[in-house]
């Protein structure tokens, strides 16, 4: 079985169009569909917003649905020049861009906490995560069978904020070395990893560096979702 996770209605309405013999159950308030895609088993979910939604349907899915790998599909900021509206963006490795010390000017960080960590339980902070290099290649391939699709491999920066300013974005690019940034991916990407389910975040871009207000995201998300469309048809292979 295939989970797919969108953030917003636009991110999942497509999607929940091709399946069929869809049953849907609410769990947490968020309902999850599951059914079919061109003969291929599949649920598919709207986290909402921000990385604790996309972690509860993220865990959610797992333990009630089984999945045996989970695309994150939506819309992203651009944090590179050269990527433009439409691009898509699949992740190498997620980061949480917002995880950080803040100190006072002056001020030495004097805690072993590096930005972008994520501490577990059991194991050493760590700072990013990779996704399934099988499927972003699978992923990859069905982007370049696509006429005027523009495909980029790297790594997605997730935070709850949205990153208007164009010199944040700059910064958090050059830190991480990332291609764009959302409000998901690296939650889904940490729930996936804790419980051994092969991920991947696929992104279009909605919004570049210079074009990068609020009101740019609202007039190109739903163009940018159509991209991320034909993506997935691709995927499970509809003409």
């Amino acid at each position: 079985m295939i989970g797919i996770i969108g953030a917003l209605d636009v991110e999942i309405t497509g999607i929940k169009s091709l399946m069929s013999n869809v049953e849907e159950q609410v769990i947490s308030k968020m309902t999850f569909y599951k059914g079919d895609i061109n003969g291929n088993e599949c649920v598919l979910a709207q986290c909402g917003i921000g990385k604790v939604n996309a972690a509860m349907c993220t865990q959610t899915m797992i333990l009630m649905y089984n999945p045996d790998k989970i695309i994150n599909t939506g819309v992203a900021g651009a944090l590179d020049k050269k990527l433009h509206i439409c691009d898509i963006v699949i992740s190498d490795k997620v980061v949480h861009h917002d995880s950080m010390s803040i100190l006072d000017e002056g001020q030495k960080n004097l805690i072993e906490y590096p930005r972008g960590a994520i501490q577990f339980s059991d194991e050493s902070i760590i700072t990013e995560l990779r996704s399934d290099k099988a499927l972003a290649d699978r992923l990859e391939e069905d982007c370049l069978s696509l006429k005027d699709v523009k495909v980029y491999r790297g790594t997605v920066a997730s935070g709850d904020q949205f990153i208007s300013g164009k010199t944040a974005r700059l910064e958090i690019g050059e830190y991480f070395n990332a291609l764009c940034c959302e409000m998901e991916g690296a939650a889904i990407g940490q729930v996936c990893y804790r419980n051994d389910v092969p991920f991947v975040i696929l992104r279009a871009i909605s919004d570049n560096i210079d074009t990068n207000d609020y009101m740019d995201f609202e007039k190109f998300k739903y163009v940018a979702s159509d991209e991320i469309l034909k993506v997935i048809k691709a995927f499970f292979d509809i003409e």
